[in-house]
């Protein structure tokens, strides 16, 4: 008879009969199966793994058997929008399209983003990601003026207090027109670097999107700060901002990381031009992050009459086999550019498993939602189960991944420092009054 597990709070346990995957520990000793399984067994001391070793060996005394569960690390969102989430009930997309919701978040930020109200939902998406057990995050923030005034000074007020909890960090996000005023963006820049940031801005096709990419470059090297960049989210075979970003970090020799999300349109693109921009981004350096949830609800939406005929995701498989890092991760929550999700990142495993076949080998696949994860955001110490590294971690039920993936795993125990959290999601009814009017 299957009897939950039941952790104590003292941060003090040994966790016997689970399973850790290959992707998530380098841990020798351990012997993995088809899926990249291994049994295992846990040693917790004072919040750290004091070891880390095969399972199922001699019965050791007061052992909690973890009834063959699956062992993740606490997950890595390196790519949301805290400051958009849920204003969805006040503020829908018309039609489901992009530009619906390009309309409707511009209408709502101006008419109702004070600090009170960004603060308020921020810390809401934060505390449903902590709840699943994700213990980093990297947010954009909207920085056109007035904003960045009022969404920047929230968000190192909300990073300091979510210290210790939830690593947070920010990437600015406007349009690459925006870098034509040199001195805004010089003063945008100097905004985020002053607040621990990151420099980030959407690219399209613009006549003088390389001469713009010099200036984000340029800047980010006066200031030293890392780069974040939406890119060619669109079905548009002509979008190769992509490619002109790997040629931007090649031309200045950019050091620090560059993330750059969705790249659609890659996925849409001759061969020819596909093998020459993955060659670029491979030598560049970058980390792709694909946003599987929210692209699949925006891309090939075109009539309530129309089925869609792509996916809206790119080329995974062919970045990582060029050993390109990439990941995947949630983007919006409940707002005119995606209205479902929960900031849940065994969900974003669990759909882009589904939508971009991350199974069948199951491979590597997990550290797109940990360790590649936190690669692109400099997090050295996340994504891994390792001896003497702290025991963050999250136990489900499911054992093998065709169960894990089954099921939304609201059972799940999530584990920091040592110690079993109480934490739940809010409820959606602590924010009505700022749906209201």
């Amino acid at each position: 008879m299957h009897k939950p597990v039941t952790l104590p709070d003292t941060g003090h346990f040994i966790l016997d009969n689970i399973r850790v995957h290959g992707s998530t520990t380098s841990v020798a000793g351990l012997s993995f199966d088809e899926d990249g399984l291994a049994q295992a067994r846990l040693t917790v001391d004072d919040g750290r793994f004091t070891r880390i070793e095969p399972g199922g060996g001699p019965p050791v005394p007061d052992t909690i058997n973890g009834n063959g569960g699956i062992v993740l690390p606490t997950f890595v969102d390196c790519h949301t929008h805290l400051d958009k989430g849920h204003i969805w009930p006040r503020k829908p997309n018309p039609d489901g399209t992009f530009a619906g919701a390009l309309g409707s978040v511009g209408e709502d930020r101006i008419a109702r983003w004070s600090a009170e109200d960004v603060a308020r939902r921020m810390e809401f998406g934060i505390r449903c990601a902590y709840a699943h057990g994700t213990s980093s995050i990297r947010t954009h923030l909207d920085s056109i003026a007035p904003q960045e005034s009022i969404s920047w000074p929230v968000f190192s007020e909300m990073r300091a207090r979510w210290k210790g909890k939830v690593n947070l960090q920010a990437a600015s996000l406007v349009g690459i027109d925006a870098v034509r005023d040199a001195d805004a963006f010089a003063s945008l820049a100097r905004t985020v670097a002053s607040h621990g940031g990151v420099l980030g801005a959407v690219t399209y096709m613009v006549p003088d999107l390389d001469e713009l990419l010099d200036r984000v470059f340029e800047t980010a090297m006066k200031l030293n700060l890392e780069l974040d960049f939406h890119a060619d989210e669109t079905d548009d075979v002509a979008a190769v901002s992509l490619e002109r970003i790997a040629r931007a970090a090649l031309r200045h020799g950019f050091a620090n990381r560059i993330l750059v999300g969705h790249c659609c349109s890659l996925a849409r693109q001759p061969d020819t031009e596909v093998l020459e921009t993955l060659d670029l981004v491979a030598r560049a350096g970058l980390s792709i992050v694909s946003l599987p949830m929210c692209n699949m609800y925006l891309q090939d939406r075109r009539t309530n009459q129309t089925t869609p005929r792509w996916r809206g995701v790119t080329l995974l498989h062919e970045m990582a086999a060029r050993g390109i890092n990439v990941a995947v991760a949630s983007d919006n929550t409940r707002d005119p550019f995606f209205a479902y999700g929960d900031l849940d990142m065994l969900e974003v495993y669990r759909e882009a498993t589904r939508i971009l076949h991350f199974d069948h080998p199951v491979g590597d696949w997990p550290a797109t939602v940990g360790r590649n994860a936190a690669r692109a955001m400099g997090l050295t110490e996340r994504g891994l189960l390792k001896n003497r590294g702290s025991a963050d971690f999250i136990l489900f039920e499911g054992r093998r991944f065709t169960e894990l993936l089954s099921r939304p795993e609201t059972n799940r125990i999530v584990i920091r420092n040592g110690k079993p959290i109480s934490a739940k999601p809010p409820h959606y009814s602590e924010l009505d009054d700022l749906m209201e009017g």
